[in-house]
């Protein structure tokens, strides 16, 4: 099995001005080879046949990626209307500045298969291509963020994946992420 790293989750991952929310320590060219050359603790069935989450012992000194909300941190919480590329629209996001994550034990590299990869325009010379990963405490999966969901039901036209809305994981990722905010350095 062969992976590398997509355009798209390069970019978000391995900016060219390196940010503290970002993968640490590690070039994209190291983290693709670590990917290929390390078998995960375990793979994690993703939220459509063609994803997949291989799970890794974090070797960088990465954050986690959530934040829990409190009324100590709430104060620090900002928003704005963004997209991800020059070909999305923009929607509402918020995040944490000011705050200070405890370095996660887990990175989770998320899969996507060639044909899916094919399907949204991004043809790549593997058998699959990373477009995202999650810095975690626990060797499991954080619920997708309910605007992407939203965004994937859209379909690749709309930067999404044209996976189907499932309600019962939109309301358990509605609940999670109401407490939990992402950060920016």
């Amino acid at each position: 099995m062969s992976i590398i790293l997509t355009p798209f989750a390069r970019a978000r991952l391995f900016p060219r001005e390196s940010r503290r929310n970002t993968i640490q320590d590690c070039s994209a060219e190291a983290f693709e080879q670590r990917l290929n050359d390390e078998p995960p603790l375990k793979v994690l069935e993703g939220y459509a046949p063609f994803c997949r989450l291989h799970v890794h012992r974090n070797w960088t000194s990465t954050r986690c990626m959530a934040v829990p909300i409190t009324d100590a941190n709430r104060h620090l919480l900002r928003s704005a209307y963004e997209a991800r590329t020059k070909q999305e629209l923009p929607v509402l996001v918020r995040w944490f500045e000011g705050v200070h994550p405890p370095v996660a034990n887990y990175l989770l590299p998320i899969l996507y298969s060639r044909e899916q990869l094919a399907k949204e325009g991004e043809p790549i010379d593997a058998d699959w291509g990373v477009v995202g990963c999650l810095y975690t405490m626990e060797p499991e999966e954080i619920p997708m963020v309910p605007i992407t969901m939203l965004r994937n039901a859209l379909g690749v036209e709309e930067g999404g994946s044209g996976v189907p809305l499932d309600r019962e994981a939109y309301r358990r990722a509605a609940t999670f992420w109401d407490v939990h905010a992402n950060w920016r350095g």
